[in-house]
């Protein structure tokens, strides 16, 4: 795992999204498509800003999402509120492009199943996915792989659910899943995850973000979160 300190978070942001856009070129000349799985929460909103200017081969990109709350269509709650509000001119519904979480659907256990099966028609089976975005949060958890809950063990699967966190139940990409990818991007910004960012830093596996491999994975940090981290 090798990590890449910014000065601040609109620098890493910036940063994230060249590097996305390199994966990008490189994945579509070999492979002739590139599949990109993007997280939600706050931090990533200006890297998405700034990846929707960006030029990339969006005809041939493939978004797919990290994880998803079980909220109602155009929630704020929802990952996907964003990725449409930033990149929805580039990979619409229509295009085939975009592959939402289906966290509407009434039976989520075959909604699961049914996204596992989206992601290998388009990255294969098993699916590999060229590129991962990450988040951590301040309790240690990325994805929706909280500490204690049982979707930890899943090993059978990609995409399985989550119990509730924050008050809400969740779809996630599985360990396998992640630690599958050709590539894991993590974006991590603010004094608030200096904490756990250095524990991740010592390979920390009683942090669920631990448990996600480190070979070919960088880290993306601005000052303030790389603060505690220790020098190398």
């Amino acid at each position: 795992m090798r990590v890449e300190v910014l000065p601040d978070a609109e620098a890493a942001a910036r940063r994230a999204a060249e590097l996305i856009a390199a994966e990008a070129v490189a994945a579509v000349a070999a492979r002739g498509r590139f599949t990109l799985a993007l997280s939600g929460g706050d931090t990533p909103a200006r890297m998405l800003a700034l990846l929707s200017d960006t030029p990339l081969p969006w005809e041939r990109t493939h978004v797919f999402q990290v994880d998803e709350r079980v909220a109602p269509p155009g929630s704020a709650e929802r990952n996907l509120t964003r990725i449409t509000s930033c990149l929805g001119a580039r990979v619409n519904h229509g295009s085939g492009r975009l592959h939402p979480m289906p966290v509407d659907d009434p039976d989520l256990a075959r909604a699961a199943i049914r996204y596992g099966r989206d992601l290998e028609g388009v990255a294969g089976t098993p699916p590999v996915l060229d590129l991962v975005h990450l988040g951590l949060g301040t309790d240690g958890h990325t994805a929706s792989l909280v500490p204690g809950d049982s979707v930890l063990a899943v090993r059978e699967a990609d995409v399985a659910l989550a119990g509730p966190y924050q008050g809400r139940r969740r779809m996630t990409l599985t360990l396998p899943a992640l630690n599958r990818a050709r590539r894991l991007l993590w974006l991590v910004t603010g004094q608030d995850k200096a904490a756990v960012l250095a524990r991740l830093g010592t390979a920390d596996r009683a942090l669920t973000a631990g448990l996600v491999r480190r070979e070919g994975a960088l880290i993306l940090a601005d000052a303030a979160a790389a603060s505690r981290l220790q020098p190398r």
